[in-house]
């Protein structure tokens, strides 16, 4: 009992939004966060747990594809597209969850 009360609950992916430039990524809680652009991909490391799940998105005339899979550092969310991209990612907490907004923009 003592444990569970000093064990605060694990980060969750509650849902993804596609944006017009990005991605709209919903936590129950802040989780620890480590990206890179790697090339010419965005990769986001998530200390979360959650589903596997993918999609498209468009980012100017050009698709982009995204997926969110299980490795053993937690949730890896990778974006990629026929052209190298770059993008930025900024979190706040909004009613009590935690969204993180990923901005693309080709390289």
């Amino acid at each position: 009992m003592i444990g569970r009360l000093t064990t605060p609950d694990p980060s969750e992916l509650q849902q993804i939004e596609v944006t017009n430039d990005g991605l709209v990524v919903w936590f129950n809680q802040q989780p620890k966060t480590h990206g890179e652009i790697v090339d010419g991909s965005v990769a986001l490391l998530f200390d979360a747990k959650g589903l596997a799940k993918s999609g498209q998105l468009r980012l100017g005339d050009k698709d982009v594809n995204w997926r969110v899979r299980l490795s053993d550092g937690g949730l890896l969310l990778t974006l990629v597209a026929a052209r190298p991209l770059q993008g930025e990612w900024a979190g706040s907490e909004v009613d009590d969850r935690w969204r993180l907004q990923i901005h693309l923009r080709e390289q």
